[in-house]
């Protein structure tokens, strides 16, 4: 019985956003919802009011809304990327063979039937209530305001709409893989960003997000017989009476009632997604600072195991994101079996969660990440996936790397491997492309993930692992609930290491530059004094300083370093243990540089450029000289 009811609400308390700079400003919006889903043919309606304030010193005289769900109807551009890309997503294809076993792929949308697809339809939009003119436009809908908006003011939307839960394919979606039956998420009309670049009203096509921080006051109308989970703190355990107990009486349900209704709130987030099943099991365990940390998932045997398993090991996650980035600010988060595979949402996660607890450590690690980057900090996801996807995977792989008690050096090398093949490949595209616009999903994986995973594993080799990490915490203290931009990471990493990056964050970020440097040549001196010239080359186009470890036949070490001389700086020494020598700066227009080692060559066995593997040097076969 415990096991069933979702916790009472604790309400969050969130500072008002202090200025990123004296111009700094963001929009809010507070939505209020009821909604009332049929389960019998996965339709809901709803009202939603809409109090939106425009903090921006434009007069807005058009709004915009996203209607995700339109996005799983044949024809839409969901489908037609999916048709057109060169490798698709498997989880929108359909695949059958032909009689001479040639394999035909379809789009899983294209072959929806009406009954199937997903929609939302909007009717009674009204602003202070007088009707305005609306237009929808696949997944987005234009509004023409009955009066400006001026800056400075509020004004109150309402609105009627009426959904279609899609079949499951790609995050939301009714009767998923694993029979959650219902995966809520972008399901409600959205108002879209509105920020110092403009509206942000992209179409629904594939992948990221972008959205407005406000309050969520949210009733959900449902069968009895289903339990939810999501965002949000639930309001009304007494009514639901799933086990809830009350100074030792436990309060039942009304046993003549067909519905229950499900009353959430959420402050200060910018999504509301739950999920609903029949036969969802409960857990709650506290987390770090008195978190409650809930587990939802089906009641079938092959999973119940493997969910309690994982269940402190996230605990253990969520402490290690919580000292390396900062505090997670909300009292609530819930892991709950549904969706596709993995995807994050505000205090939430669905996972497909069908496989050992080992298996979800794959993504449920990842996903909790998001909280810190996609949902407190929520730069531009659209635009700038890899500062999301990137920095989640990074502290991810740092976080797995701390549960073993055996730990890696660096455990990003597969990370590193996997963009050198991309850039092998040919297929790269520069990080600023928006996410949408990948020519190939590979491609925009390995860059968005990977690349921008090694955006800050390769700061670490700039500046320091120590600066990198103080430079996280305090990025993660200046922006949170701010909508930072890519300047804002590189800036806050100049203030705490004292560098000078602009070059890194152009080079790495917004061209197909690459980091090549090898070992030249390495001749023993033939005069009287004992000395090895070293001869380095650049040959990419990307500059960095250089770690040179130098190790000589009696077994010793020696260490130099080379400052890059747009930097302005001078790393600490990554091995204090072994002496290192600093040497005079690289200029980026000299390919080729020279220094001296003050021993006989035949004293040397071997040197190594960048011994601890954070640059990420394309080719690094000619980054060591050895005498075998």
């Amino acid at each position: 019985m415990g096991n069933k009811f979702l916790l009472g609400f604790t309400l969050l308390s969130i500072t008002s956003v202090s200025a990123q700079s004296k111009g700094y400003w963001q929009q809010k919006v507070d939505y209020k919802m009821e909604v009332s889903m049929d389960v019998k043919t996965y339709r809901y309606t709803g009202k939603q009011k809409l109090v939106y304030t425009n903090n921006s010193s434009d007069t807005l005289r058009r709004v915009y809304y996203h209607l995700f769900n339109n996005a799983f109807q044949p024809g839409s551009e969901m489908d037609m990327c999916a048709q057109t890309i060169a490798d698709p997503d498997g989880r929108f294809l359909i695949k059958t063979k032909t009689p001479d076993g040639k394999e035909i792929r379809e789009s899983r949308i294209s072959k929806l039937k009406p009954e199937e697809i997903g929609y939302l339809k909007i009717s009674n939009f009204k602003q202070d209530g007088i009707s305005a003119n609306t237009k929808e436009v696949s997944t987005i809908l234009e509004v023409t305001l009955v009066k400006p908006i001026l800056p400075g003011k509020s004004t109150v939307f309402t609105l009627d709409f009426d959904g279609q839960v899609p079949v499951q394919i790609r995050r939301s979606g009714r009767n998923n893989s694993v029979g959650v039956e219902l995966s809520m998420a972008q399901w409600y009309p959205k108002m879209a960003e509105f920020d110092f670049e403009g509206w942000h009203a992209d179409p629904y096509i594939a992948r990221e997000f972008h959205g407005v921080w406000g309050d969520f006051d949210v009733s959900i109308t449902i069968d009895k017989n289903y339990i939810l989970g999501g965002t949000g703190y639930l309001q009304n355990n007494n009514e639901i009476g799933f086990g809830y107990e009350d100074k030792g009486k436990v309060i039942k349900k009304d046993a003549n009632a067909k519905t229950l209704t499900w009353h959430f709130i959420a402050p200060n987030v910018h999504d509301f997604t739950w999920a609903a099943d029949k036969d969802y099991l409960h857990d709650v365990i506290k987390g770090p600072n008195n978190v409650d940390l809930h587990f939802l998932y089906k009641n079938n045997p092959k999973y119940i195991q493997n969910w309690k398993d994982l269940e402190p090991l996230m605990v253990r996650v969520m402490d290690f994101y919580n000292k390396t980035v900062g505090d997670y600010p909300y009292k609530q988060y819930s892991f709950i079996q549904g969706g596709d595979g993995g995807m994050e949402y505000a205090m939430c996660t669905l996972l497909l969660g069908t496989g050992t607890a080992r298996d979800m450590m794959q993504a449920a690690p990842h996903e909790l990440a998001h909280s810190w980057f996609q949902q407190i900090l929520a730069s531009n996801e659209s635009k700038h996936p890899w500062m999301d996807e990137g920095f989640s995977t990074y502290i991810e792989y740092l976080a797995l790397n701390e549960i073993p008690d055996k730990k890696t050096e660096n455990p990003f090398k597969s990370i590193y491997k996997t963009y050198y093949n991309l850039v092998e490949s040919g297929k790269e595209q520069p990080l600023s492309t928006h996410g949408d616009r990948f020519d190939v999903n590979r491609s925009y994986t390995i860059a968005s993930y990977y690349k921008g995973a090694l955006f800050l594993t390769q700061l670490e080799y700039l500046i320091g692992t120590e600066n990198t990490r103080k430079a996280l915490k305090r990025f993660y203290s200046d922006f949170k609930f701010k909508h930072p931009t890519p300047n804002d990471i590189k800036r806050t990493a100049e203030r705490i290491s004292g560098a000078n990056l602009d070059w890194y964050l152009t080079d790495w970020t917004e061209t197909l530059n690459t980091v090549d440097y090898g070992i030249k040549n390495v001749e023993g001196a033939t005069d009287a004094v004992l000395r090895t010239c070293v001869s380095l080359e650049r040959i990419g186009r990307t500059p960095m300083p250089m770690d040179v470890l130098v190790e000589y036949t009696d077994g010793t070490k020696e260490s130099f370093y080379v400052p890059l001389r747009m930097m302005s700086f001078e790393k600490e020494n990554p091995t204090p243990e072994i002496k290192r020598t600093i040497l005079t700066d690289w200029t980026w227009a000299n390919p080729n540089y020279f220094f001296e080692i003050p021993k006989a060559k035949n004293s040397i066995k071997k040197i190594t450029l960048d011994p601890s593997g954070l640059m990420a040097d394309v080719k690094r076969d000619n980054n060591v000289y050895e005498v075998k």
